[in-house]
């Protein structure tokens, strides 16, 4: 079977979908040996890193068009064909909401629903998913979902077959329960020589940074010489994160990291933050109890998915209560952290591998095919 993949979240600087598509296309390269595997990008910037940016062994196939002409083509119309970027395919899987036309069999992934549900918190270009997602759903087969809570809101807008969603949740590269924190010249560099919290995530308005920061101000007011609070991530779109006066020395923004740095500097914090309004999946909190690291979330339907409810293993707390987030913050947890609850938060990932992932997703393409 050829199989077409849209690559194009490789291109640029790698955000969690991104993480997504290149660890699907590199176990589905690795064990379907019986396949052939074709990426493409539907873009015209940076379309010639994308041989570059692919998995070893994965060809890379694509047409230089811009994004916007054909997402405002294929919102409107079933031209053009994917078969025009790619070549022949058997199945066409679009990773990041958008099933192009073809006369392949169809899977789309859709990570999820913000762009309806939290529509303040999405920037126009994903505003454009409430016309494009409704007409990829019509041209698809199968539908993936990284959560179990994507799959209950995507049956309640769409009234879509339960038999049509398949459930694909995310993984954590194995070197996550091997990370340790940085060296101390690595950690001065980044302004880390202190007890620290950590936020990561791209800095946008569905993540409730302003939320944070107030929490955050009445933590750091009763507690001057307790952590500071990092900011890990690139900026995203819409206003600027206002670091308050009253946080001045005490909030650091560290900007986009490596995967290397950035599994150091979660090993290395006293506690994950992860305030999200609304999530798909949550693979940061995820990736912070796979280095043993407490976590402290918004008590929604994903991270509870994700690290549970026992208070020992993570902090959740309700999104408007402000006064709850706060004192999460300003609880210590490295001084009376216990072996034993790092372990018990490794234990918690050890079903969430990228082989798993990939498993789930090919029962998706077998089924998409069959229909």
């Amino acid at each position: 079977m050829r199989i077409g993949l849209d690559a194009t979240p490789l291109l640029g600087r790698r955000t969690g979908i991104g993480r997504y598509v290149l660890q699907l296309a590199a176990e589905l390269s690795a064990r379907t040996p019986g396949d052939e595997l074709i990426a493409t990008a539907f873009t015209l910037r940076g379309s010639g890193d994308l041989a570059d940016a692919v998995p070893p062994g994965v060809p890379a196939r694509s047409r230089p068009v811009p994004a916007r002409m054909l997402r405002e083509l294929w919102r409107r119309a079933e031209w053009p064909p994917v078969e025009l970027l790619c070549g022949r395919i058997d199945l066409f899987h679009g990773t990041n909401f958008v099933l192009p036309p073809s006369r392949a069999a169809g899977v789309v992934t859709v990570h999820d629903l913000a762009y309806l549900r939290y529509r303040d918190t999405v920037s126009a270009d994903s505003a454009r998913l409430r016309e494009l997602v409704p007409r990829s759903l019509a041209r698809a087969r199968m539908v993936c979902v990284p959560s179990p809570s994507v799959a209950e809101d995507l049956q309640e807008e769409y009234r879509l077959s339960p038999d049509r969603v398949q459930v694909t949740p995310l993984g954590v590269d194995p070197a996550w329960s091997a990370a340790v924190p940085l060296a101390g010249h690595r950690r001065q560099e980044l302004g880390l020589d202190r007890p620290y919290l950590l936020f990561v995530g791209t800095l946008e308005p569905r993540k409730n940074l302003d939320f944070l920061l107030r929490a955050f101000t009445i933590a750091a007011a009763e507690d001057p010489d307790g952590p500071v609070l990092a900011l890990a991530g690139p900026v995203g779109w819409g206003p600027d994160v206002r670091i308050p006066e009253a946080l001045t020395g005490r909030v650091l923004r560290l900007g986009y990291l490596d995967d290397a740095d950035l599994r150091s500097v979660v090993a290395g914090a006293e506690a994950m933050v992860f305030p999200s309004r609304y999530e798909g999946f949550g693979l940061p909190p995820l990736e912070a109890f796979a280095a043993g690291v407490p976590v402290v979330a918004s008590d929604i339907p994903t991270t509870r998915e994700i690290v549970g409810t026992d208070p020992d293993l993570a902090r959740l707390v309700p999104l408007s209560d402000v006064t709850a987030l706060a004192e999460a913050l300003a609880q210590r947890w490295t001084g009376t952290e216990e072996p034993e609850r790092r372990r018990r938060r490794q234990a918690v990932t050890a079903g969430y591998t990228w082989t798993a992932t990939a498993e789930l997703t090919r029962r998706a393409y077998e089924r998409a095919r069959a229909g």
